[in-house]
């Protein structure tokens, strides 16, 4: 069965149309469509022109601009010499590749990460808050018995012998 893809129109007011809702989107909601995994694409609404590439290097330029940004300078100046150099054509899918190898990896590190542990997070913490409540009503049981041990007049299965340790 072929996935449908998803289109985008883009007018030139700048405003964003899914065809699919009937309704005007934000650049975060094509975000969320990505992160969604939605197939899609952004189109002029006059022209078909596939605008898809320029609206995603705009979310990911605003992204960029708001807190730990993931392109440093050096590697898009890097990037850039890569235009009009006789590699160009080889840059893209060998960034493709080297960033799938990367998920890849990842995902490889969370599936080992989560068989050593073989749990979730919570499902740990639950785990060791029993474990931290088992041994602190050990040591209480603990200090109960040795008060109770410790104790004048306590029974200590001589037969009572009394505070001499002797009988008459």
């Amino acid at each position: 069965m072929a996935q449908t893809i998803r289109i985008i129109k883009k007018y030139p007011n700048r405003r964003l149309y899914d065809t699919e809702i009937s309704s005007y989107i934000t650049l975060e909601e094509i975000r969320q469509l990505v992160l969604d995994g939605e197939n899609f694409e952004v189109r002029d609404a006059k022209s078909g022109e596939d605008l898809t590439r320029s609206v995603l290097l705009q979310i990911i330029s605003e992204h960029e601009e708001k807190g730990q940004p993931m392109l440093s300078p050096q590697l898009l100046s890097q990037i850039i010499r890569f235009y009009g150099d006789s590699l160009q054509g080889f840059m893209g899918p060998y960034l493709e590749r080297s960033l799938q190898v990367f998920l890849d990896q990842q995902q490889q590190f969370r599936n080992q990460l989560n068989s050593l542990m073989g749990q979730t997070p919570w499902s740990m913490l639950n785990e060791l808050t029993e474990r931290n409540m088992d041994a602190w009503k050990s040591m209480q049981r603990g200090f109960l018995d040795a008060a109770t041990q410790a104790r004048p007049g306590a029974t200590t299965g001589t037969g009572g012998a009394g505070r001499g340790g002797k009988k008459s």
